[in-house]
């Protein structure tokens, strides 16, 4: 009779339904039997999940030469993840006991029990050193050969490499960025950012319940940097949820109106800002509708692909595709068009997206300046930013690969823009 259920048994099944459905993993983790773990239960399922599609590609590396044809999608998950495991510090017998119990509990794959012990006995006598020599999980066919373009086979090579680097955890903090890193054993990042040193539970950190700092990822805090001092300006921060930006433009003392589509999502802004002791004007609303007179600066953090978080989401190269992208560029130049109707003369408008496409980027913008005579890109001067991260328009691009004695950073762009007078199609 079988055992009670373990944390892999849902990790297995989680990962049948990424690869093989489609599902993003924060609506697989949304499901009712994974509401029915308890936190350490959950927590390790679904640090299961992420390092095995993390690295997926060493895995398959590993495992192909032990097979003579590829099992069942299950199966293959499942000598994936205790490979993952195996190579990355499991005790050998209880991982490869629990892959062929795991195996048992199915019907399907319960003939195929014999294969998983044989092939994970085989994989438990490798070196480490074939792990670490093992190529990285590939980007998806149909964004390596845009991004090869965009720069180079090599550079998409180093994205691919950084990809394999659990990811550290940043945080922006209210004030005293030196003090916090070493209070939290971190290390200040050179714009600005405290990257944690210490691993635990974010909420039991010190200054977590105090409102001191959020978590929030070094490139994505740039952006709020490129308008220099807001203090008492009126601010938009469109698309703002869950409110990492509205919470840096607050601290700093600007008037922010923050603006979501979502009601879930603001909710979860309004908890941030109340956590925080933090003040911004909280608006539901679609942009493309939204009149509140005109504002001293506007961020539109865009919708986009959001293929410049790989390395937090490895599950996203088996959720995305090429379809919709189209449908997202359309988007992204109607709210900067509808964005220019709401910023006043001589104001500043920066335009970011967490997507490595220069579809999104670099020629949204180039767009843009084409479309508006009384448009000027900006060149960015805040602490951090290299001279080879300024892309040839004026913006700044930024990549999971820079920074990899650091441990690396989201993939990102934004640039800074200022208005004169009122827009005109040029």
């Amino acid at each position: 009779m079988p055992g009670p259920i373990s944390p892999r048994h849902d990790a297995l099944d989680g990962l049948s339904q990424i690869i093989g459905e489609g599902r993003m993993l924060s609506d697989v983790t949304s499901d009712a039997t994974w509401q029915d773990l308890a936190p350490a239960e959950r927590a390790t399922a679904q640090r299961l999940i992420t390092e095995t599609l993390r690295f997926l590609g060493r895995a398959d590396y590993l495992l192909t030469p032990n097979l003579t044809r590829q099992p069942p999608l299950r199966v293959m998950n499942l000598l994936r993840m205790a490979t993952v495991e195996l190579m990355t510090g499991g005790a050998a017998h209880g991982v490869v006991n629990e892959a062929v119990k795991l195996a048992g509990r199915n019907r399907k794959t319960a003939p195929m029990k014999g294969l998983v012990n044989a092939v994970l006995r085989k994989i438990t006598a490798l070196e480490p050193a074939v792990w670490d020599e093992a190529p990285d999980t590939t980007l998806p066919k149909w964004l390596r050969p845009r991004l090869a373009k965009a720069w180079s086979k090599k550079a998409v090579a180093q994205i691919e490499r950084a990809h394999a680097v659990p990811p550290p955890v940043d945080i922006s903090v209210k004030s005293d960025a030196q003090g916090w890193a070493e209070k939290l054993q971190g290390t200040l990042l050179p714009t600005g950012s405290v990257r944690l040193g210490a691993r635990g539970q974010i909420s039991a950190l010190p200054g977590f319940e105090d409102g001191d700092w959020w978590v929030q990822d070094a490139a994505a805090a740039v952006p709020v940097n490129l308008l220099g001092d807001v203090a008492k300006k009126r601010v938009l921060d469109i698309c703002a949820a869950p409110g990492g930006k509205t919470m840096q433009l607050a601290a700093k003392g600007a008037d922010v109106t923050a603006l979501d589509i979502s009601e879930t999502r603001m909710a979860r802004l309004r908890e941030n800002l109340q956590r925080t002791h933090l003040a911004a004007h909280t608006v539901v609303e679609d942009a493309l509708t939204f009149e509140d007179g005109f504002f001293d600066a506007i961020l539109l953090d865009a919708p986009c692909s959001a293929t410049g978080t790989i390395r937090r989401h490895p599950d996203l190269p088996y959720v995305k595709t090429q379809t919709g992208i189209d449908e997202l560029v359309a988007l992204q130049r109607a709210l900067l068009s509808r964005t220019l109707q709401r910023l006043k003369p001589s104001g500043l408008l920066v335009y970011c997206t967490c997507s490595l496409l220069r579809e999104e980027g670099e020629d949204q913008i180039k767009w843009l300046v084409s479309q508006y005579e009384n448009l000027e890109v900006v060149t960015p001067d805040v602490p951090g930013i290299e001279p080879d991260w300024i892309s040839s328009e004026g913006g700044i691009r930024l990549r999971p690969d820079y920074w990899p004695e650091l441990g690396g950073m989201d993939g990102f762009y934004m640039a800074l823009l200022r208005r004169s007078g009122e827009p005109s199609p040029g």
